[in-house]
């Protein structure tokens, strides 16, 4: 998250978004692409130097599918006993008692000493869409890694579910903004699976089938210019509806105001201004809005959210 912030971003949301495109790029590079390349130039080293160069495609083809038991204990390893590790919240729990038994001094120490804090999104994100690649990747080369990701997704859908409403505290409202993100990631996962599925065929007996696949990767492409065209404003620019409805609150509660006039300096500081500075009433329009109950009551970061969602509940 440093380097994103020394591209000059502010928000929390914008840090996250940055920080997790970042990551993904990492994962993607080092874990996955690295695991092949590396895979191919190890295991199969003396047919890389004793073959002719143009026999290199099938020898990375047939590579991809050997690659398949290492994922495998890879989803297991990393992915079903980081999920075990989520629900059970190990190393926050060693923390508190640390704290509660040389930090914790009033009931105030306490309170922050307990504090579950937020799901981190940039580390959590980028990690499943690594599985969501390879069950893409390998669900036609070859079909028994599926049950393994199958299983993790389940326990990730239950484990985080519960973690989101009971645990963690909610830091920040993106209002979607992370969709886009997202969305392209997964059709980034889903073009490489195509690539690769490409690959592999040109080095089988089928081959003659491959020129037929190649409208696979064009058309994702064309689904993804789509949608960005038709839904990407939705996420990232204010909707109209919530302009109309400040605009309204605004003429009902300072029907003289002239926002010409206000805006004419609004944005300059006020020594340079030479008279005193008018503050305007904000209105929160998220005191209306409807809230979402959650079992627990938040310590630091969501108090007023979750005792109401509380109070709703009673």
């Amino acid at each position: 998250m440093t380097m994103s912030k020394i591209e000059g971003f502010t928000s929390f949301s914008s840090l996250e978004r940055r920080t997790a495109r970042k990551y993904h790029l990492f994962i993607l590079v080092n874990v996955f692409l690295g695991s092949i390349i590396t895979g191919t130039a190890f295991q199969q080293l003396y047919k890389l130097l004793h073959q002719s160069a143009t026999d290199l495609p099938r020898t990375v083809g047939v590579s991809i599918p050997m690659k398949a038991t290492f994922f495998i204990t890879y989803i297991m390893v990393d992915g079903w006993a980081g999920i075990a590790i989520e629900i059970l919240r190990v190393v926050p729990f060693v923390l508190f008692h640390l704290k509660n038994a040389l930090l914790v001094k009033t009931d105030q120490d306490r309170e922050q000493a307990m504090d579950p804090g937020f799901l981190d999104f940039a580390t959590y994100e980028p990690r499943i869409q690594l599985y969501f690649l390879l069950g893409l990747v390998y669900c036609v080369i070859t079909p028994i890694l599926l049950p393994f990701i199958i299983v993790f997704f389940a326990f990730a859908y239950l484990v985080f579910r519960h973690q989101i409403i009971n645990v963690y505290d909610r830091k920040y409202e993106s209002a979607g903004a992370f969709w886009p993100d997202v969305h392209l990631r997964i059709l980034t996962g889903l073009f490489i699976a195509q690539l690769l599925l490409l690959g592999l065929l040109s080095t089988k007996s089928i081959g003659k089938s491959t020129p037929l696949l190649i409208a696979l990767p064009v058309l994702t492409i064309w689904f993804y210019i789509i949608c960005k065209g038709q839904f990407e404003s939705a996420f990232v620019r204010f909707p109209l509806q919530n302009a109309m409805m400040k605009d309204t609150l605004e003429r009902a509660t300072e029907p003289n105001l002239n926002l010409r006039l206000y805006l004419r300096d609004a944005y300059v500081h006020p020594v340079f201004k030479g008279g005193e500075v008018n503050l305007l009433y904000h209105i929160d329009l998220e005191e209306d809005s409807p809230l979402v109950p959650t079992k627990r009551v938040s310590q630091r970061s969501s108090r007023v959210t979750s005792l109401a969602g509380s109070d709703a509940m009673v």
